[in-house]
């Protein structure tokens, strides 16, 4: 994996116009995921059929903005990722809102899950965080970083094959599955074979050309009558420019979560917090082992230990607040993105300016009738294509920690199979309302599978930290930090 642009690198050492094109190519690997989950919340209904909540995918864009230059305010700017809205939250969102607890519930919810990211950050910064690698091992957290790749690949191959239907059997698309290949097939060519500059954005071309094609085959669709072949969806441009012009044709403004929840009124009591609590709060601690997953991964791509430096302090202080804010604006906690890590490690541009760029952008384009327009009209099976490449960099770079595993020991043999199995498998746990999702169980069976054949004893502690350590600093090739 080589490293283009290093984390300190400015837009005028890239050129400004690699700076704009690679933060937008970071806004589209992003974008699918952080705007389908106020659209799953939404999607909750009462018993007359109603949507108990409208959340605006717009003011997630927002939230997921200022959210990521909180986080990079927290980091010193050291950590190259954006947040996006978690998906680890659904389960608690959707029951906070089935409850009645409306827009407060989310915003108060997602504090509470924030307070014990913030109580976790002070825990680490008194007891320091060395424990980390030594229960975090390669076997485990080469496992749970192939893990969260793999199981992600079912959404890029589901958007590929029914264009983001519910239905395969009903939905299946051969000419979806078609764009999604062209898409896949463009990137890959251009990461790999491209000129310089085509190798920083090879997910603006492959879309792009993915796009066009869908736009092909839904003109010849309409042409002939065909709806087989309609894979771009015009009425999202109709409903906006359908009606009389006016000036939501250029400008609109989102419907910020702690606007509307000020215009309901607070309504919640003692009893209705102390729910919420027991639906968000159980759920940072799972993220957590996440949060400590997708670091560890970007440390081995960018060479440079996050861990260490910013320090989990700061990194868990700047994904709780962030996510804090960007549930103020747009009701979704927020996370460190898969997707953006892989576009680091694809394109090799590990500048956080770029990933400020992006945030920005996020918030601007919200803001833009048109610029929503457009990106809210890409295909999902275009969407799909691009993931298809993202989640299996993810899955990629867990396999390559997994390389420096001796996996013919049987104790990393078991660990492993644990984590990749049971993830794969959708183990999962629930207790009422929390739930533990796949992920989470299988790094917790990794652990206490470890923990059982003796993998914390002092010697394969000290081992691991010796694994893990070279991971992040062997071949080294960022020259632009």
């Amino acid at each position: 994996m080589e490293i283009r642009y290093g984390i300190n690198a400015t837009p005028k050492q890239m050129g400004w116009g690699k700076f704009i094109a690679t933060s937008f190519q970071q806004i589209l690997a992003i974008i699918a995921a952080t705007i389908l989950v106020p659209i799953i919340v939404s999607g909750v209904t009462n018993d007359t059929g109603e949507p108990v909540i409208n959340m605006s995918p717009a003011a997630a864009l927002v939230g997921a903005g200022f959210g990521t230059l909180v986080y990079q305010l927290f980091v010193k700017r050291k950590s190259p990722v954006f947040l996006g809205s978690s998906f680890a939250f659904i389960g608690a969102m959707t029951a906070a809102v089935a409850a009645g607890y409306g827009f407060w519930g989310l915003i108060i919810g997602v504090a509470l899950a924030a307070l014990v990211y913030v109580l976790i950050a002070l825990l680490i910064y008194i007891i320091g965080s060395r424990w980390v690698n030594r229960l975090m091992q390669p076997a485990i957290i080469g496992a749970t970083v192939a893990l969260i790749g793999l199981s992600l690949s079912s959404i890029a191959t589901g958007w590929a094959m029914t264009n983001g239907g519910d239905n395969i059997k009903t939905d299946y698309n051969l000419i979806s599955i078609l764009c999604a290949v062209v898409t896949f097939l463009v990137i890959v060519i251009c990461a790999n074979k491209g000129s310089k500059t085509m190798k920083l954005i090879p997910f603006i071309i492959g879309i792009a050309a993915g796009y066009l094609l869908a736009g092909i085959f839904t003109a010849f669709g309409y042409i002939f009558d065909i709806n087989y072949f309609k894979v771009l969806d015009i009425s999202i441009f109709t409903n906006v420019y359908g009606a009389a012009m006016s000036y939501k044709w250029f400008i609109d403004l989102p419907q910020f979560t702690i606007v509307e929840a000020i215009k309901g009124g607070f309504n919640l009591n003692g009893a209705d917090i102390g729910s919420i609590a027991l639906m968000f709060a159980p759920i940072a601690l799972v993220v957590f082992a996440e949060h400590i997953a997708d670091h560890k991964n970007l440390s081995t791509i960018i060479k440079k230990d996050l861990i260490a430096d910013p320090g989990l302090t700061r990194t868990l202080l700047g994904d709780g607040i962030g996510s804090f804010v960007g549930a103020v604006f747009g009701g979704c906690a927020n996370t460190t993105y898969g997707e953006s890590i892989g576009c680091v490690a694809i394109t090799g541009n590990a500048s956080t300016w770029t990933i400020i760029g992006a945030s920005i952008g996020c918030i601007v384009i919200a803001f833009f009738t048109p610029l929503v327009t457009v990106i809210n009209s890409i295909p999902k099976c275009v969407m799909g294509g691009a993931c298809i490449a993202l989640y299996g960099f993810i899955a990629v770079s867990g396999l390559n920690m997994l390389r420096k595993v001796d996996l013919s020991e049987n104790r990393n043999l078991f660990v492993v199979s644990a984590i990749l199995v049971s993830g794969i498998g959708g183990l999962m746990l629930n207790f009422g309302q929390v739930q533990i999702t796949p992920i989470a169980v299988a790094l917790i069976l990794g652990v206490v599978t470890n923990w059982i054949l003796g993998g914390f004893s002092k010697a394969n502690c000290e081992k691991a930290e010796k694994q893990s350590n070279k991971m992040i600093t062997e071949d080294n090739t960022d020259n632009n930090d």
